[in-house]
Order: C-alpha cells, then sequence, then structure tokens
C-alpha cells in the first residue's frame, strides 16, 4: 500500500482510516463528524475541508474499502497455468480478503445502510459494481485464450464469487455466523472452482 507524502494527503488518509472506524464501532447514524476528527487528530474544520458532509465521507470511506478488497484481486491471466491452479489461487485471495474482519464490520454497516437508508448506500454500492474487478478481467482473458466457453465474463464472476460469498461474506454479515476456518475456507473454494469449471470451461481448456 502506497503510503502518503503531502501532509494533506495524510490528513486525508487518517481521516479516513477514523471514519472507518467509528463507523464499524458506531453505524453511520450514531458515529459523528466530531468524534471521526478527534480520533484522526485534526480539527473539525479540516474533516469538511475534505468532504462536505458525513454522508460524503461515509461514501469514501466505503468505497476505499471495497477498492482494497478488489485491489487484492488482480492476478493476471496465464496461458501457461492450469485453469484450476490460477481460479484457486483467485478465490484463495478472495476468501482472504472476506475474512477481514475489519472488512467484514464495515461492510455491514454499508448492507444496513442499503436496506435502511437507499438512498444514501446504494448509488455507492451500484457504482462500485460497475467497475472492473479481478476475477472479471481474468475471466475475459481465458475467454480470449479460448479456454473458457465465450459469454459475459461478468456474469461469470458473479456466479464464481456469489458461491464463495454465499459461505464465507452473507452469513457474517446477516446472522453474526464466525469466519470460516482454513479447512472449511479450501473446501469452499474447492467445490466453487470445480463447479465454475465444469459448466464454464471451455473442451480444450
Amino acid at each position: 500500500m502506497n503510503v502518503p507524502t503531502r501532509l494533506t494527503d495524510r490528513k486525508r488518509s487518517a481521516i479516513l482510516a477514523a471514519a472507518a472506524e467509528q463507523f464499524r464501532q458506531h453505524g453511520y447514524e450514531t458515529a459523528s463528524v466530531d468524534g471521526i476528527a478527534a480520533l484522526a487528530q485534526v480539527s473539525k474544520r479540516t474533516v469538511y475541508n475534505h468532504f462536505s458532509s458525513k454522508e460524503e465521507l461515509f461514501a469514501a470511506t466505503i468505497t476505499q474499502m471495497f477498492e482494497s478488497s478488489v485491489g487484492m484481486l488482480e492476478l493476471g491471466y496465464r496461458s501457461d497455468r492450469s485453469l484450476r491452479e490460477q481460479l484457486t489461487e483467485l478465490m484463495r485471495l478472495k476468501m482472504r480478503s472476506l475474512d477481514d474482519p475489519d472488512f467484514i464490520a464495515l461492510a455491514r454497516v454499508a448492507v444496513g445502510e442499503a436496506i435502511h437508508a437507499p438512498e444514501r448506500a446504494l448509488p455507492v454500492l451500484c457504482r462500485l459494481g460497475e467497475r472492473e474487478e479481478g476475477v472479471t478481467a481474468w475471466i475475459r482473458a481465458a475467454q480470449a485464450d479460448g479456454k473458457l466457453k465465450p459469454g459475459d465474463p461478468a456474469f461469470a464472476a458473479t456466479l464464481l464469487q456469489g458461491q464463495v460469498k454465499t459461505f464465507a461474506f452473507w452469513p457474517q454479515i446477516a446472522m453474526g455466523a464466525p469466519r470460516l476456518g482454513p479447512e472449511e475456507q479450501e473446501r469452499v473454494i474447492e467445490a466453487a472452482v470445480s463447479m465454475f469449471l465444469s459448466y464454464f470451461a471451455a473442451a480444450t481448456g
């Protein structure tokens, strides 16, 4: 991760980190700009110099969280490696990003806001959904190489990642289920990759 060097960038980074902590602990409604400023060790005015409102700060915090998760999945496609090997590595990276307790806590706040205040959270989540993820790019490259059947790569990526999230994201978000242990993670990954390949692998893949 790049460390900000300019003072203004360091302050923005500190504000975002403090906001993430406050939103995780207190939720959107209870978290205050005063509390965020105090935790970031900046003035309230400095917070508003970077973000015009708590709503904008919340959007920036959620965006940064999901972009960090997506950034972990930048594994380029390689034609000299088996599909199963590469997909397994991709899903391990995905599992690692979902296994972060701070990610889970903040994602719970984002999902809760999407339910209770959709006008605030849904536009942010929709914009994030439009960004290309590493899995989608990998699938597109594998299709171009003739190793996967042609079709909508975003659809295929959603199916693949959805199987992992069914066990390692939604139960933790919605029901407070414990995070999966290493053996459970590998079991989910192996099943998800096998099911994906059984449907999407080309005859020559």
